[in-house]
């Protein structure tokens, strides 16, 4: 194809492949640099291997999950929708289903079946796969003029998409290089911060490490305001360092560094508090003379007992037959709200994805190319939008990959 645009896409993740393909499917020349031995690395392990690729909801919906530059976002959604995302991969041969939550699987629940399809694609619309880093995207004139690899040294383009990625999960490639890229070609970078990460605290999270809460409320609060930044039921974990799991992770991307954070747990939210009050009388009537630690287990996992009487101030061998008005409410609040102080975010490279990134602002929505520099686009977590686990993310790769790839395959 001697008159087919020429483009380079650094970075074979989700959303590098989607721009390769969509380039080549619509006539460009296409060169895909990976640096790992296969692409999809990072992609191959999301959702516990299983791949969460979607979420089915509409635009509106899903913008709803997003807490950091959605309006940016609407285009490139509107143009390729998480609908379109699902009938995408099923025209591939990969059958998918919804579970809870409106999260999108593959059937096979392989993250690989989605690994395989996008290189597929890729492969079959003539991409050519390359194993290189590249150590920088060359410009002159205000324009793209190719990149400096490793292994080639210097290469022109006519088009160069940027796709490498954040900081998190380092091992599989994410090494921040398209930040250093833009920002050596003056393209203002924010502040890179981790966003569905886990949190650490202190006790009595070490003593309940292993423990999974389903079905409970978790409200973070700035501990200097009181103010809610967050709150919504579903499961959460314990671990070694504090705690971590669904909730706790969305809880994450709404946590600016340098304030202090509250967790707060309501273990029972589908009681108010007089219908708990009328389940703990009919429970301590239950076990009568019984230990208090013995008449809570119908209400809590075994493990977190003795940690909630105490922070309700109550002896665990208290005879539930004797516990005072005043115990019972101290309990009842107790079980509604227990918390812990948040000590601060687990290191970047464990957060599953990097807030911050290049700035939205030095970005034309519509085709993620580069204001300042012509024929440079950007698109994935490289940018500076993230949002919440429930395969958000994966289709905010999905869309920018594809509105780039569409883009710098025009001539």
């Amino acid at each position: 194809m001697p008159d087919a645009v020429n483009v380079a896409v650094i970075g074979g993740g989700a959303s590098g492949m989607m721009a390769a393909g969509t380039a080549a499917a619509n006539g460009a020349a296409v060169t895909l640099f990976e640096r790992n031995e296969r692409v999809g690395r990072k992609l191959a392990i999301t959702g516990k291997g299983r791949c969460n690729l979607t979420n089915n909801c509409d635009v509106n919906e899903f913008l709803n999950h997003v807490p950091r530059n959605p309006r940016f976002l609407y285009a490139s959604l509107t143009a390729f929708s998480p609908a379109d995302t699902m009938a995408f991969f099923e025209s591939l041969g990969v059958p998918l289903k919804t579970e809870r939550g409106r999260r999108v699987f593959p059937v096979s629940d392989k993250a690989y079946d989605i690994v395989d399809a996008l290189r597929a694609y890729c492969l079959g619309g003539g991409v050519r796969i390359m194993r290189d880093r590249i150590r920088e995207v060359t410009a002159e004139g205000g324009g793209v003029t190719g990149i400096v690899t490793e292994k080639c040294g210097a290469m022109k383009f006519d088009r160069v998409i940027v796709a490498t990625g954040g900081l998190s999960y380092p091992l599989t490639g994410s090494s921040g290089d398209g930040l250093g890229f833009a920002q050596r070609l003056g393209i203002k970078v924010t502040d890179t911060t981790p966003s569905l990460v886990p949190l650490e605290a202190g006790e009595p999270c070490a003593s309940l490490s292993g423990l999974t809460l389903k079905n409970i409320r978790l409200t973070v609060k700035d501990s200097s305001t009181e103010k809610t930044v967050y709150t919504e039921q579903g499961e959460m974990l314990f671990a070694h360092f504090g705690i971590t799991g669904p909730l706790v992770l969305s809880a994450s991307a709404h946590m600016k560094p340098g304030k202090e954070y509250t967790a707060h747990i309501d273990m029972k939210p589908a009681l108010d508090e007089e219908t708990l009050d009328a389940r703990l009388l009919s429970d301590f009537k239950k076990y009568g003379g019984r230990d208090m630690i013995n008449a809570c287990r119908d209400l809590l996992p075994q493990a977190m007992i003795t940690h909630i009487l105490a922070f309700a101030g109550i002896d665990p061998h208290e005879k539930c037959s004797s516990l005072s008005r005043e115990k019972r409410r101290s309990l009842l609040v107790s079980l509604k709200d227990f918390r812990i102080k948040i000590n601060g975010k687990r290191p970047i490279e464990e957060a599953v994805i990097t807030s911050g990134g290049v700035d939205t602002g030095e970005l034309t929505p519509k085709t993620m190319e580069s204001k300042r520099v012509r024929g440079l686009y950007f698109c994935g977590e490289v940018i500076d939008v993230d949002a919440y686990t429930g395969g958000y993310n994966l289709q905010i790769a999905f869309s920018t990959g594809r509105a780039a790839g569409c883009a710098a395959a025009r001539p």
